[in-house]
């Protein structure tokens, strides 16, 4: 599941395969800019803003997110395209593909930045500052944590993985109230952690153990064992968390045991 960490890996891998390399095509299969064409035009820059990715050329910014299904690929042969596919950028060495991408516009470069001009400090980012974060995240002490983490406003990158990964961490269920969590200022500071050691991976790991089957501590467990007690791991449904409004969009896990 693409996080911010996955988006960053994604900019640094495009980085290597597109900035300072004029672009030979550019094939853009999303109606509103299907007729844009930014052959010719040199990749100055590829960053990432949480979970948004922009390439940037010489007179426009590709802008994307991953959502939940997309990705960027770079081969060093061209690839057949399928229904999936959304862009295409090639340039004499690789073939850059985007696909089932969630956002995929071209924008003016110089404003590129105003749709994510919302979102609070970047966990992998220059712009991150711990306590901005922790006091973005107790700003309504009567939210539910997990709610709370997943809003980008607070601090960017965190998606469903480590929302419940860090409130196991932290010892609280996810529809814990923020209030009820001790140190806001530890909680953000391990979020930035998890995603930071995660960065120049693909599979991800918060136990710390790289292992398959053992890299995270509840997520995706359910009926499985803690890893720290033993007690068998829990989820929340879409009908049981159909009373807290975005909740209900993810599931969540949890330990009854240590997170009281």
């Amino acid at each position: 599941m693409p996080e911010g960490d996955t988006v960053w890996h994604t900019a640094a891998v495009l980085r290597e395969a597109l900035q300072g390399k004029t672009l030979t095509r550019c094939d853009i299969r999303v109606p509103k800019f299907a007729t844009v064409d930014l052959s010719g035009q040199q990749v100055d820059e590829v960053l990432s803003r949480g979970k948004h990715l922009f390439i940037r050329t010489t007179g426009a910014s590709i802008h994307s997110h991953l959502k939940m299904e997309g990705k960027w690929q770079v081969n060093t042969r061209p690839r057949r395209p399928d229904h999936r596919t959304r862009i295409i950028l090639e340039n004499n060495d690789i073939q850059a593909v985007g696909t089932e991408l969630g956002t995929l516009e071209i924008l003016e470069r110089d404003h590129d930045q105003d749709v994510v001009k919302h979102l609070g400090p970047d966990l992998l980012g220059p712009d991150w500052d711990p306590h901005r974060a922790a006091q973005n995240l107790t700003q309504d002490p009567e939210r539910p944590l997990h709610e709370v983490l997943l809003d980008q406003r607070n601090l960017a990158g965190v998606g469903n993985v480590y929302a419940n990964e860090l409130c196991f961490i932290v010892g609280r269920r996810p529809t814990a109230l923020v209030s009820t969590v001790k140190d806001p200022l530890r909680l953000a500071q391990r979020a930035r952690d998890m995603l930071w050691l995660n960065r120049n991976r693909w599979n991800r790991t918060t136990t710390g153990d790289t292992r398959p089957g053992r890299q995270l501590w509840v997520y995706g467990r359910a009926g499985q064992a803690c890893r720290r007690c033993g007690t068998l791991i829990e989820s929340g449904d879409r009908d049981r968390l159909a009373n807290l409004g975005n909740l209900a969009d993810r599931i969540t896990f949890w330990c009854p045991l240590c997170q009281p």
